[in-house]
């Protein structure tokens, strides 16, 4: 069992007499077992937050658990947590074996018990041929897995990754991706990882928490971030391609997006009773070339196509909005776009939060 339950964190660092309030009374439970993303922008609080959790910094007030254990005053080596760090931090003297088994060594376990583990783990990452190495002889994903490697011959209650795959090249950064949560699955712990990138929070965690400027926005599974951001900030920073946000006006029972009009929507007359100015948002998946029962049309000059492949992300010089479609042929100049009421989200102007 290994729940995680942090109460009211404040943290600040002071540099040349500047105090910057880094994470402001941040509450959150991290159930047993789980695979937690930690998400948001550079400078967001989400490595600090980590290292309060590792015991490598203490919060200037609140509460950390683990188990139901206050662990504030509890030193790092004693918390049964293991850090998997984006620099890897392996010895460069040591050699794999070594870098795996020195954790163990630390403790004072016995060389059988060492062996045992560090064969087990070496066995689950693929790094069995390569015991004997050193560093320096490996390449960026093999010494990635080492660093997983002396972590999982610990035996620790919780997994703590701090943008572990952020050294290696795109294709590497894929494969890894899967290993890390076969490895989650084959442990069955729980893991805390930090991260920037999209696709990492969507495609691995149970749970996203996202943070922003030290506070947390949103904890939801990751098809919820995605479908029902809480707020602009959410949905502005959630998906490969962030949401289109963009000012509207209700009169009556139209509502305008510049030069775009339509009625309501059915499942929002209700909730939009007494408000002039709202904020609409639109997934750039859910503009599409093709027409479907319902939708709203519109003919946008297109400002910049970016050709990824199997897609294409369309820029459009109206409104700042943007499409991603599934197509092989040309854009360019004027073209006709589709999007459904159903799929724009309404957001207050002044709270920023969704309208539910």
């Amino acid at each position: 069992m290994a729940k995680l339950c942090l109460k009211n964190i404040y943290k600040s660092f002071e540099s040349e007499k500047v105090k910057k309030q880094v994470l402001s009374d941040v509450s959150l439970e991290i159930e047993d077992k789980s695979f937690c993303i930690l998400l948001g922008p550079s400078g967001c609080g989400k490595s600090t937050l980590l290292r309060l959790v590792a015991g490598l910094e203490q919060p200037d007030s609140g509460e950390i658990f683990i188990d139901d254990k206050k662990v504030n005053d509890v030193h790092p080596k004693d918390r049964n947590i293991a850090f998997v760090f984006q620099s890897y931090a392996l010895y460069p003297h040591l050699t794999v074996y070594e870098n795996m088994a020195f954790p163990l060594k630390i403790k004072g376990e016995n060389k059988k018990n060492i062996d045992k583990k560090v064969k087990e783990a070496a066995e689950i990452l693929g790094l069995e041929e390569l015991l004997k190495r050193k560093p320096k002889e490996l390449s960026g994903g093999q010494r990635q897995r080492v660093a997983l490697g002396r972590a999982i011959v610990r035996d620790a209650k919780i997994f703590l990754m701090d943008e572990p795959l952020s050294n290696l090249d795109a294709k590497l950064r894929a494969n890894m991706r899967v290993e890390i949560k076969k490895l989650h699955q084959k442990l069955n712990t729980t893991f805390i990882y930090v991260t920037h990138d999209q696709t990492e929070a969507l495609t691995m965690g149970d749970t996203i928490v996202i943070l922003n400027e030290g506070k947390i926005f949103q904890k939801d599974t990751p098809e919820n971030v995605f479908k029902n951001p809480e707020n602009t900030f959410v949905a502005s920073f959630s998906g490969t391609y962030p949401m289109n946000l963009t000012d509207a006006k209700i009169t009556e029972d139209i509502i305008e997006m510049g030069n775009i009009k339509f009625n309501i929507p059915n499942n929002y007359k209700e909730k939009l009773i007494g408000k002039n100015n709202i904020i609409a948002g639109i997934r750039p998946e859910n503009i599409r070339l093709s027409e479907k029962e319902g939708d709203i049309k519109e003919t946008f000059e297109i400002d910049f196509v970016e050709n990824t492949g199997a897609i294409k992300v369309v820029y459009f010089k109206e409104n700042g909005l943007k499409a991603v479609v599934n197509t092989t042929e040309n854009i360019s100049g004027k073209k006709t776009f589709f999007f459904s009421p159903n799929d724009i989200m309404f957001f207050d102007a002044q709270t920023k939060e969704l309208i539910k």
